[in-house]
């Protein structure tokens, strides 16, 4: 065999060396770095189809994940809502409506009255990405049914015996306490009973009565309250997620760019509450605005102080954004029983948190 790369450059430098006795340092460094670069070279030659798999994986790794939370950037655009530039609704109810309302899911529901919504509604506040809707629901198209009351009672009573307790134990495999995230996404054998608010809104069937409960109990309060998108199958979820990626893209943003800010502001398909009917958006006829301004409303801060005696949770807390991977939304909420949504609410804990605590060991 005849001498190796690496011998023939060692008796280069040698020879160079012994010429110019003053210049050796040059030629040590010549031989160190092509020495270097010819044993990279056959590593890498060596070992091309490791690296090759490596690189392919970390590639669709980084396109597919939306895991991440990225730190607030400076914007020129704002988080927008769900329903931004959305054609008109008319999926509503309000807590007023609700009295028509059964609880069994196959209620025969009153026809819907159409009412002038300047009316009940101011229109001069809304602006163009807010959600109207031309059928609206007052008090008086109908007759509060005497049982209203007494369910709102129930659900009352309910509470207060369990503010006495501090040693209730959490189940897993409840329901209503269900964990659907991004990182936990829908299971494929989930099922649910799926309830008629109206001709064209649902929701989980078992929700229905507190859901009743916590509007009938608003109303008396003096708050009016408007829920709009209630469950949504995945088709729906898909259309949302797919329009705000286009909306952040059509601002001069990345795929991969639009696609971790869609999934702050848009649950990404298939790890959506609202699929499994348990999620609720409420604004009111003051404010229909899905953001944050909201939560300074009447109708914001009664759902924040009150919703948990009827079982609903704030589901998505100023300052857990780095835990629940979404922003601030003061208009969500999630039904997950009287018991969890007291220790949530007294504690200050968003869903994942409680899981950390009750539910892990």
């Amino acid at each position: 065999m005849g001498p190796t790369f690496r011998d023939k450059v060692t008796d280069k430098v040698k020879r160079f060396n012994r010429r110019h006795k003053r210049l050796q340092i040059f030629g040590m460094l010549y031989a160190m770095v092509v020495l270097t670069v010819y044993e990279c070279g056959i590593h890498f030659g060596r070992n091309i189809k490791r690296y090759t798999c490596f690189a392919s994986m970390m590639f669709f790794f980084v396109m597919s994940s939306s895991f991440s939370y990225p730190e607030a950037l400076t914007l020129d655009i704002s988080f927008v809502s769900e329903n931004e530039g959305e054609e008109v609704s008319t999926d509503y109810y309000t807590s007023e409506s609700l009295g028509e309302i059964a609880p069994e899911s196959d209620a025969v529901l009153a026809e819907t009255v159409e009412i002038d919504p300047e009316v009940v509604i101011d229109t001069d506040k809304f602006s163009e990405d807010e959600v109207l809707t031309d059928e609206v629901y007052s008090l008086e198209d109908f007759d509060i049914q005497e049982d209203d009351t007494s369910d709102v009672e129930a659900e009352v009573i309910e509470e207060d015996s369990f503010l006495d307790s501090s040693d209730f134990e959490f189940d897993a495999d409840d329901w209503k306490i269900i964990l659907v995230n991004k990182q936990h996404p829908i299971p494929d054998d989930y099922t649910f009973p799926l309830g008629n608010i109206n001709a064209s809104m649902h929701c989980d069937e078992r929700v229905i009565g507190p859901l009743k409960s916590m509007l009938k109990a608003a109303s008396d309060d003096g708050v009016s309250l408007v829920i709009c998108s209630p469950y949504r199958d995945l088709e729906r979820q898909e259309g949302l997620f797919a329009r705000k990626i286009e909306y952040y893209m059509s601002a001069g943003y990345s795929y991969m760019d639009a696609y971790n800010y869609s999934s702050q502001a848009v649950t990404v398909p298939g790890s959506s509450e609202h699929q499994i009917g348990l999620a609720f958006d409420i604004v009111t006829a003051g404010y229909s605005s899905l953001d944050e301004g909201f939560g300074d409303t009447a109708a914001g801060k009664w759902l924040a102080e009150n919703s948990y005696k009827y079982g609903f949770c704030l589901r998505y807390l100023q300052g857990k954004e780095n835990i629940t991977g979404i922003e601030f939304e003061p208009w969500h909420f999630r039904y997950v029983g009287v018991e969890a949504a007291t220790k949530m609410y007294e504690n200050g804990l968003c869903l994942e948190e409680f899981w950390d605590i009750y539910m892990y060991d």
